[in-house]
């Protein structure tokens, strides 16, 4: 179970990509991945609500996302020993470092343009990481 459950109206996953919207004119190259940023929303399921300064502050410390397009070489390894037995999809949450991506927003949602390298984990649930 996640340290802090929030408190969620519908699937976070869900809610990103309806926010996106329509993605086929975006195109990602090499191994870059291009993910939504998690912000969690302000009132937690117990009801603790958070303040509005560390609401805001996931928009730029936020170390979870949603990837949502991907290059055609992302987590293709030749050699088969960087992501040896690993498989990362659009749809999975990854976990990284903020400052390792490259802040854009895409249809007015916040995302990262990251280097496949740069993943370092993956969860089921945004509420897992913070």
């Amino acid at each position: 179970m996640p340290p802090m459950i929030m408190q969620h109206e519908v699937d976070p996953a869900d809610k990103l990509k309806k926010e996106l919207g329509d993605l086929s004119k975006v195109e990602i190259f090499n191994n870059q991945i291009l993910v939504a940023v998690y912000i969690r929303p302000q009132k937690t399921k117990s009801g603790i609500y958070l303040s509005d300064k560390t609401v805001d502050e996931d928009r730029h410390q936020s170390k979870i996302g949603l990837v949502v397009k991907k290059g055609p070489t992302a987590f293709v390894d030749e050699n088969d020993t960087w992501f040896k037995d690993v498989e990362i999809n659009e749809g999975d949450w990854v976990i990284f470092r903020p400052s390792d991506g490259w802040q854009i927003t895409v249809n007015n949602v916040l995302c990262r343009m990251l280097e496949d390298t740069v993943v370092r984990g993956r969860v089921n649930h945004p509420d897992y990481i913070w």
